[in-house]
């Protein structure tokens, strides 16, 4: 891989990190509904998730609200591997490993900001917002030395590219486009980032904490998991607006699964179900004085969407509710831990009263402190701990609900699934990961869906 330059530096040769794990299908067994606790345990699994999944997938690093002028920059993880994301003097957007080719150390500090360059602590190294290598204190030792300062820039991410606001990068130079590897989703990110004209933006800052669970429960969670809602957010919801969380298991006909290629998104279509967990009458009003215009734009069906009940996750470890607007990444931190980014998205051209709404309204219930969260965190890391157990990783998880309801000949692109009580895109995630785990470059990686939206949609 190039340096930021585009020269072409020596590069020592390295196996992969991660010795292939051979037996990665017997762990799975998706058309039986069974799957084997050490997927969320093993630490030779977990090794092979950093290099074959998150060196390898696109992966959500900021918004385009985060770094709207040149020398904006906001830093964030790939996996294990800390990236910086600037804003360059053309208006394009490029990443870096945060690190510097001399010793290692950071280059920049602060989550985000904006900056004329960057400068290593350690030795002096200075970095423009492009990542050459600018130059260093007692530059004449390195001069003497033969230091060639093009081939010593920050390391390149491979590709970065945007799609509605969403900025997604990825550390693999024969990674496919962005388009071709969120698919169908596209069709229903623009039910929520393209709701309105103007698009969204992230509002009140970047909330971080910790929780001590394997990534993959919090990802799958979101995927598509509303039944754990109506048990354990049951007391929550109740605190906030005075009933229960809405019986969506009544509704099939209303209600649908949709994946592809491990991504996944469940929803109800009835408008504002998610957002009334926020107790706000005036958020209510505003998405459904919007709804018509959204119809117009977008179609009926997704008009339904705006803030209904539902939740999405984008392979491996972006998700977000629509309604409470809250949005997050999943940072691994070995098989163990993730640490949680969230912020909170809006419209950008709704009123400043209603964003004030949303931001409050999601602290209430996805922060560290919210009614939600403190209720899925715990669920998390107590499903992961019981794990340790050695009888205990003898016995298989289930996974088999929505075994047949899978429907064809709908308008909806994707996989679709109806009845909102189902397991399908837990199962669909799951095919997604054994596929990349077993797949030793992107050319290898089966290619199940045929995606049916059409460019430009």
């Amino acid at each position: 891989m190039c340096n930021a330059n585009g020269d072409q530096p020596i590069r020592l040769k390295r196996r992969p990190i991660a010795q292939s794990i051979e037996n990665l299908d017997e762990l799975l067994s998706l058309e039986k509904g069974r799957m084997s606790r050490d997927v969320f345990w093993d630490k030779d699994i977990y090794e092979q998730e950093i290099e074959r999944i998150f060196a390898r997938c696109w992966l959500f690093v900021a918004h385009e609200s985060q770094i709207p002028k040149a020398g904006d920059y906001v830093t964030t993880y790939m996996g294990e591997d800390n990236v910086l994301i600037v804003r360059q003097k053309d208006g394009s957007i490029k990443g870096f490993l945060n690190t510097c080719p001399h010793r290692g150390n950071k280059v920049c500090f602060a989550d985000l900001g904006n900056a004329r360059q960057f400068v290593c602590n350690y030795h002096g190294w200075a970095f423009g917002i492009d990542g050459g290598l600018k130059g260093m204190t007692a530059s004449e030792t390195y001069e003497a030395a033969g230091l060639d300062k093009s081939e010593h820039g920050l390391h390149p991410v491979a590709h970065i590219d945007s799609y509605r606001g969403l900025i997604f990068a990825t550390l693999d130079p024969d990674a496919p486009s962005l388009a071709d590897y969120l698919g169908d989703m596209r069709y229903y990110l623009d039910a929520i980032f393209d709701m309105d004209e103007g698009g969204t933006e992230f509002i009140g800052g970047c909330v971080k904490s910790v929780i001590q669970c394997n990534w993959k429960y919090a990802s799958e969670n979101f995927v598509g998991d509303i039944l754990h809602a109506l048990w354990t957010h049951d007391s929550g919801a109740k605190a906030m607006v005075g009933g229960p969380v809405a019986e969506v298991h009544k509704t099939p006909e209303q209600s649908y699964h949709v994946n592809f290629n491990g991504h996944g998104w469940e929803f109800n279509q009835d408008i504002v179900g998610n957002c009334a967990t926020l107790g706000e009458k005036e958020l209510l009003k505003y998405l459904y004085v919007l709804q018509p215009k959204v119809a117009e734009r977008l179609g009926e069906v997704r008009s339904k969407m705006i803030g209904a009940i539902s939740s999405c996750t984008l392979f491996p470890n972006t998700s977000f509710l629509p309604g409470q607007n809250t949005f997050r990444t999943w940072h691994p931190r070995g098989p163990g831990q993730i640490e949680l980014h969230t912020w909170t998205f809006v419209n950008k051209k709704a009123p400043q009263e209603i964003k004030d709404m949303w931001r409050k309204g999601t602290m209430m219930t996805f922060s560290p402190s919210g009614v939600f969260e403190m209720d899925d965190g715990e669920n998390w890391e107590y499903s992961t701990r019981s794990n340790a157990g050695f009888v205990t990783r003898q016995q298989d998880l289930y996974l088999g609900l929505g075994q047949d309801t899978r429907v064809e000949g709908t308008d909806l692109p994707g996989n679709v699934f109806q009845g909102q009580i189902n397991e399908a895109n837990q199962r669909a995630f799951y095919q997604r990961w054994l596929d990349l785990m077993k797949a030793d470059s992107w050319k290898t990686v089966p290619q199940r869906d045929v995606p049916k939206m059409k460019e430009g949609v």
